[in-house]
C-alpha cells in the first residue's frame, strides 16, 4: 500500500555545528537525477541510482559536509511515489537539510507528499548564512518548458526593493536565456526577457542558477551572471542542433557563499560512468 504521510518540512539545522560567522555558507547543487521507482531501470543506458551514488560520493571526498543542498528539478523521471519516498530516505540519511524544486519531468503533487512540503511554494525564500537563496517553480503542467508566473516576478520586486542588503541567489529548473542548442532552447522559460529584467533590478544578486540543460554553462545577460549545471546522469551536447548527449561525466556544482557577498563556485564531474557510455541520437 502506498505511504500517503505526507514528510515534514526541511527545517534541519546546518551540516556544520555552531557556524562561525566569518565561515562561508556551503552549498551543493544536484539537478536532473531522474530516478525510478525500480532501481535497475534505465535513462539512455545509464542506471540512474547508480549515477546518483557516484555522484554523492565524489562530493563525500571532495565538499563534505555541506550547510545545504538544493535539488533543482527532474528529480524523478517516471512520475512513481516510490522514487519520490527513495530519495527522501535516501537524503535524510545524509543529516544534511535539502530544499527541492520541481522539474518538467516531476510531478509536483508527488513532489510535495513524498519528499519537500515546501516545494509548493512557487517562490520560497531560504536563508543560508548571511544570505538569501529564492527558489523558484518555473514548471508548467504538461509541458516541457517552463514560465514563471507573474506573482513570481513580483516577489522577485518585492525581494529587491525590500531593505535587506543580503546577498542573494536564484535557483530555478530551467534556463532564462538561450545556450546555442536549437532543441533545448525550446524548452526554457518562455518569459525570460521579462525575467531577466525583474532580476537585473535586484541590487544583490550574485547568481542565477539552473538544471535543465543537463551540462555546465556561464553566461552573462542583462548585468547577470546565469550558471547551469551538469545532471547527476547523462549530459547533453553543447551547441547541438538536435539532440545528442555529451559523453562528459555527471558532475555537481558546489557553492561557497562569503559573509562579505564574495561568492566561489565550480562542478565537480566524476572519473567515469558507473557503466559504459552508450551515445544516443533519440530524446526521452
Amino acid at each position: 500500500m502506498a505511504d500517503t504521510d505526507a514528510p515534514a518540512p526541511r527545517t534541519g539545522g546546518s551540516g556544520r555545528c555552531g557556524q562561525n560567522a566569518a565561515v562561508p555558507f556551503r552549498l551543493l547543487q544536484l539537478t536532473d537525477l531522474h530516478l525510478y521507482a525500480d532501481p535497475e531501470r534505465r535513462l539512455l543506458g545509464q542506471n540512474t541510482r547508480r549515477t546518483l551514488e557516484s555522484v554523492l560520493s565524489l562530493a563525500q571526498t571532495r565538499h563534505w559536509p555541506p550547510d545545504a543542498i538544493v535539488l533543482t528539478g527532474d528529480l524523478v523521471h517516471d512520475e512513481q511515489p516510490a522514487a519520490y519516498r527513495f530519495l527522501r530516505s535516501r537524503f535524510d540519511g545524509l543529516g544534511i537539510p535539502y530544499h527541492c524544486i520541481p522539474g518538467n519531468h516531476d510531478r509536483l503533487d508527488l513532489l510535495v507528499g513524498h519528499l519537500d512540503r515546501s516545494a509548493a511554494s512557487a517562490l520560497r525564500l531560504v536563508p543560508a548564512g548571511a544570505w538569501d537563496l529564492l527558489l523558484l517553480d518555473s514548471t508548467v503542467p504538461a509541458e516541457e518548458g517552463g514560465h514563471l508566473d507573474e506573482r513570481v516576478l513580483a516577489g522577485l520586486a518585492a525581494h529587491a526593493a525590500a531593505d535587506r542588503r543580503r546577498p542573494t541567489l536564484v535557483f530555478l529548473h530551467h534556463h532564462l536565456a538561450p545556450l546555442g542548442s536549437r532543441w533545448i532552447d525550446t524548452m526554457q522559460v518562455d518569459n525570460g526577457p521579462a525575467a531577466l529584467a525583474a532580476l537585473a533590478s535586484h541590487p544583490d544578486l550574485s547568481a542565477v542558477i539552473c538544471g535543465h540543460v543537463h551540462q555546465d554553462a556561464e553566461q552573462r545577460q542583462a548585468g547577470l551572471r546565469l550558471l547551469a549545471t551538469p545532471s547527476t546522469c547523462v549530459q547533453f551536447l553543447p551547441g547541438s542542433r538536435d539532440f545528442a548527449l555529451d559523453p562528459l561525466t555527471p558532475g555537481y556544482r558546489w557553492l561557497e557563499l562569503h559573509p562579505d557577498g564574495r561568492l566561489d563556485t565550480g562542478v565537480e564531474r566524476t572519473d567515469a560512468y558507473p557503466e559504459p557510455f552508450t551515445p544516443a541520437t533519440e530524446g526521452y
